[in-house]
């Protein structure tokens, strides 16, 4: 992902204008910060599912031993 925003910076930078260049490049910057977060919100939930996957099976095996 990382890779196809570069080379899409790139690409603007050949073809325009430095203006426009700084403006990819502002993009591309926002766009990395963006996934960034995007992959800490993904292992927060993840961490949440296992925790309480972990509880449920902690519940049901005290059910079992009732």
């Amino acid at each position: 992902m990382r890779t196809l925003i570069l080379l899409l910076a790139a690409a603007a930078l050949t073809a325009c204008g430095a203006e426009t260049a700084t403006s990819a490049a502002t993009v591309a910057a926002a766009k990395v910060k963006e996934v960034e977060q995007a992959q800490a919100v993904k292992a927060q939930v993840q961490a949440q599912l296992d925790a309480a996957n972990a509880q449920a099976m902690e519940r049901l095996k005290a059910a079992e031993q009732q």
